[in-house]
């Protein structure tokens, strides 16, 4: 049975790198691309990253149905395209999404078989020092993710693993994941991941 797994974790924790690593090392899944009302930060590439799009086209995008899930974070709209998602499972291949918390818990409504995996940091001021060295937010919006970061950790309780991403050791992450797809695979009762 085909896995549909979920990456979330607060902003900094490094989800982008564990997954660009991920298919660095050509693991095979499903890599999903979140379409975004974000603007591309240095280096993104539309298509790999993200799938840029403007506001109205988010909207549509909705209004049709396009999307599993969909969140406005930090003034910007994220969704997640459900005939992608659907294709891939159909087609046997195991699924990664990575989205924010809010939507890892809509995505656990709407899949119960999905497998939630939690990325997170060893500790806050790990997370403010990351968060700094992007450069990518001003320090009144550096404040409010770090708030976030703290509301985020507490809802860490509805996914079904966490994976500590320790500087440096961003290979022992990608293991971690890579292992918890093996243990899912030898479930005596397969998750299946149908959508409600």
């Amino acid at each position: 049975m085909p896995l549909l797994i979920v990456l979330s974790g607060p902003s900094g924790a490094g989800k982008d790198a564990l997954l660009s690593r991920m298919k660095e090392l050509g693991i095979p899944f499903h890599y999903v691309v979140t379409s975004t009302t974000r603007p591309p930060r240095s280096g993104e590439k539309d298509g790999v990253e993200y799938s840029f799009v403007s506001e109205s086209e988010f909207q549509e995008m909705l209004q049709r149905g396009d999307l599993i899930e969909s969140a406005k974070v930090y003034g910007y709209w994220y969704g997640v395209p459900k005939h992608e998602v659907k294709q891939a499972l159909d087609a046997g291949k195991d699924v990664v999404l990575k989205i924010d918390v809010q939507g890892a818990a809509t995505i656990r409504n709407l899949v119960p078989g999905a497998v939630l995996v939690f990325l997170t940091l060893p500790s806050l001021e790990e997370y403010e020092r990351r968060l700094r060295q992007r450069k990518t937010e001003s320090d009144t919006d550096l404040k409010v993710r770090l708030g976030k970061v703290n509301e985020e950790l507490r809802s860490m309780l509805i996914f079904d693993y966490v994976v500590v991403n320790r500087e440096g050791e961003l290979d022992a992450a990608v293991e971690q994941i890579k292992a918890i797809v093996t243990a899912e695979k030898c479930r005596v009762n397969p998750r299946i991941a149908q959508f409600k």
